[in-house]
């Protein structure tokens, strides 16, 4: 294995090995403090699509909607009459999307394997949605950068996934046994992504995190 390798989300050649877990290597940005699995033991294609459909997500599901309600309760509250969002990485059962239009925000889908059609990324929007989804980033730059490109000023980037806490061993974090999960942020991460762009970073919970957009 490589002993440094480029990190995807800042770019420098400054990611180390972190942790070997079930023979799969961890590195760790000592910029931006991401955490990434080595690019060469990522699933191909076909198996990181069975994987998502084996997951049982369904708008009737209340259990599940419980969960998404983490983002999307403190998102609404910040959101204006006539917002008009995106919610990206929908998965094979949309289902956040489903409670925004209950809310009243029409909310367009977009998903690379479920929902691919790339005309959405084509329009601007009020607010991006984005659970248990930014965990599967393989280019998290590009997917950054794209969400400011298409976010309006002054609009919001909703992030539900694990946070990273350095009190407890990667070695024994549910989050990587996932093999679909591949890049792992902690506060410092988020920080850093805040900065990079010139949004103003909001907490709502602990694995909540709401960006804004600002004028400029």
């Amino acid at each position: 294995m490589t002993d440094v390798l480029q990190c995807p989300l800042c770019y420098v050649y400054q990611a180390q090995l972190t942790a070997e877990i079930n023979n799969r290597h961890y590195y760790e940005c000592k910029v931006c403090r991401l955490i990434f699995l080595s690019p060469s033991q990522r699933l191909d294609p076909v198996s990181e699509r069975l994987h998502y459909e084996s997951h049982e997500n369904n708008p009737q599901d209340q259990r599940y909607r419980d969960f998404l309600n983490q983002l999307a309760e403190p998102l609404v509250k910040v959101l204006h009459a006539e917002a008009h969002g995106l919610d990206y990485g929908s998965g094979p059962g949309p289902t956040l999307s489903v409670m925004l239009r209950e809310q009243g925000f029409i909310t367009e889908i977009y998903d690379p394997f479920f929902a691919p059609d790339t005309r959405v990324l084509e329009n601007a929007y009020d607010f991006i949605t984005c659970s248990e989804t930014a965990e599967h980033f393989y280019t998290p730059a590009l997917e950054f950068e794209r969400f400011n490109q298409i976010l309006r000023p002054n609009g919001w980037l909703g992030i539900l996934t694990q946070i990273y806490d350095y009190q407890k061993s990667l070695s024994v974090w549910h989050y990587v046994r996932d093999p679909t999960h591949v890049c792992f942020y902690n506060m410092d991460t988020m920080h850093w992504i805040a900065k990079h762009y010139g949004w103003i970073l909001h907490t709502s919970q602990k694995n909540v995190v709401l960006f804004q957009k600002s004028y400029n």
